[in-house]
């Protein structure tokens, strides 16, 4: 039987909002495990997407732009019949951007962890090439049929989770999957009507080596994002620093 203070507990830090969780390029969603998990124990139902051709999903590269992204993670909003808090982390950016333009009247808020914020008309490709933090670039491999892009494996840790505990890096390199290359270079449309009017959010990672924190800073500042957390962490939080990274959301949850 629950004792009676963990019942409290579990009711003072309850939303009552549905959280959808969206994860990065070269990821699948058990990066968003122990996030899932805290979430979850308070109350609050959880959905972490996985995206097509990511995973143990295996859609062909050459089939997939960004607008196959939009729609996959809206279809599963609108099957849920609820607002939620959508959040995305490092490339799904773009991604729930996309989305609340498509279904803003679905979106409660949108949160941006240690990812890109696009203005109207960027691509990933374009936002990233304004980064001069970020060790990805130098580390891409491009596939010989220009279907996908590959990190150099000496370099994936550092890039994503230097961070993390030997068993979280271990993680990430038993789950590392070649990322399809099309959705960087599409770009996303957005309008200030619907795009414009979700309430935004952002967790900023101050030591991160995927999307550079000065970076972030100044995407934080283009999008007039007010509401702005940090940690002091690399670029994949959810692993790194799952707790405090889960208290962000509820605390945002409850705003």
């Amino acid at each position: 039987m629950e004792n009676t203070s963990s019942q409290h507990t579990s009711k003072l830090h309850s939303t009552n909002k549905v959280f959808v969780l969206v994860h990065g390029a070269w990821s699948a969603p058990f990066v968003w495990e122990m996030v899932k998990e805290n979430l979850s124990e308070y109350g609050n139902p959880v959905w972490a997407i996985q995206l097509p051709g990511h995973g143990s999903d295996h859609t062909d590269p050459k089939l997939l732009h960004m607008d196959s992204y939009i729609k996959f993670v809206s279809d599963r909003i609108e099957k849920t019949g609820e607002k939620v808090i959508l959040v995305g982390h490092s490339f799904a950016g773009v991604i729930i951007s996309g989305v609340a333009e498509r279904i803003p009247e679905l979106i409660e808020k949108l949160v941006f962890v240690a990812a890109y914020v696009p203005q109207n008309g960027q691509s990933a490709y374009a936002i990233s090439s304004l980064d001069k933090q970020s060790l990805l670039g130098a580390s891409l491999l491009v596939s010989d049929d220009h279907s996908g892009f590959d990190i150099k494996k000496e370099d994936i840790i550092n890039i994503f989770c230097q961070d993390g505990s030997d068993d979280v890096q271990q993680l990430i390199l038993d789950h590392y999957k070649s990322e399809p290359a099309a959705p960087f270079a599409d770009e996303v449309v957005l309008s200030e009507e619907r795009f414009g009017k979700v309430a935004k959010y952002y967790v900023e990672t101050s030591r991160d080596h995927g999307i550079g924190n000065k970076l972030q800073k100044e995407m934080i500042a283009a999008a007039k994002i007010k509401h702005v957390y940090e940690l002091n962490a690399g670029h994949t939080p959810q692993l790194s620093r799952p707790r405090e990274l889960s208290d962000i959301l509820l605390k945002i949850g409850r705003l």
